[in-house]
């Protein structure tokens, strides 16, 4: 502690030099120390059990009903309402509106009931006055119809008699040849001919041609195509005959029995067969549960072993 100045605990800031401990305390292993000593000592919070909201006040918090003011004004909302409505019919400038007579019917085709105007006189029925009715005069009076048809009777038409005119056989026909013969009497020459008719490019013969014909080309001559292949016969299926096969089925040779060799066992290292060594066994092996309680509850704390719970 230096002799002026400030001590080191001024220099820290605390009011007193904190005590020790740890110093003469017993030791207590945190390997079964339990994680909440409280919960397994005296008596817990027992919450006693839910409640719904219902009429009663046991669904609420508080003993009895508590009201949110004291004191406060009671409205009543029916009266309220009619001083709103007395204060909206003051600013009214007279009396409500009310219809001279409800709606009115139509009563049969023709009557005028129900209407706004009633009637009038434009679509009225009755007829304008007329003037009065003259009839026409009689007609003038004439000899009376002769009797007969006229075909085999004289004089019975109103007015004179045909004259009988000669009426020649095939009288048109005449007339025809008389105006042919002289519409060629005023033809003074024959049809009219061109003669600038283009022989060289409007032959008679559109295939005509003065130039001669380049020689014909002879066709290439055509390769013969091999007809294509078609099997003699449909595929056989293979079998014991050997039916399915492209050639036939060779002939049986004498083959003599041999018997074959056995080769002798090699006893030498050198040609000794090569054997792998045996991979690694499986041994037992414990779980960890069981290796855990193994090591927490032994022979030797068996007695004072505590059960720690969460």
């Amino acid at each position: 502690m230096p002799a002026e100045g400030k001590s080191d605990m001024e220099r820290i800031g605390l009011f007193s030099e904190m005590g020790y401990v740890t110093i003469g305390d017993k030791y207590v292993s945190h390997y079964m120390r339990p994680f909440n000593e409280a919960a397994s000592k005296n008596r817990q919070m027992l919450p006693g059990g839910t409640k719904t909201l219902s009429a009663l006040q046991a669904g609420y918090f508080e003993p009895q009903f508590v009201r949110i003011f004291d004191g406060e004004a009671y409205t009543n909302p029916v009266q309220l309402r009619r001083r709103y409505r007395l204060a909206e019919s003051k600013k009214n400038l007279g009396k409500a509106f009310l219809p001279s007579n409800g709606d009115k019917l139509p009563c049969g085709l023709g009557s005028y009931y129900g209407t706004i105007g009633g009637s009038y006189v434009y679509f009225s029925p009755q007829l304008k006055a007329r003037e009065r009715y003259i009839p026409p005069g009689k007609n003038f009076y004439t000899n009376p119809g002769k009797k007969g048809t006229g075909y085999g009777y004289a004089n019975l038409t109103i007015g004179e008699q045909f004259p009988h005119e000669p009426d020649g056989y095939e009288v048109e026909r005449i007339n025809a040849k008389k105006a042919q013969e002289e519409h060629k009497r005023l033809v003074k020459g024959g049809p009219f001919k061109l003669n600038l008719y283009p022989q060289e490019y409007f032959d008679m013969n559109p295939y005509f041609n003065d130039k001669p014909l380049p020689p014909v080309k002879k066709p290439p001559p055509e390769k013969p195509t091999a007809p294509p292949f078609k099997p003699s016969s449909p595929a056989k299926k293979s079998g014991g005959m050997k039916g399915g096969t492209f050639d036939p089925y060779p002939s049986h040779s004498a083959d003599p029995y041999v018997i074959k060799k056995t080769k002798a066992v090699t006893t030498n290292k050198e040609r000794q067969i090569f054997h792998p060594p045996a991979g690694p066994k499986s041994r037992p092996v414990t779980s960890i549960i069981t290796l855990n309680v193994t090591r927490s509850l032994n022979v030797k704390n068996y007695k004072t072993a505590q059960l720690t719970s969460y």
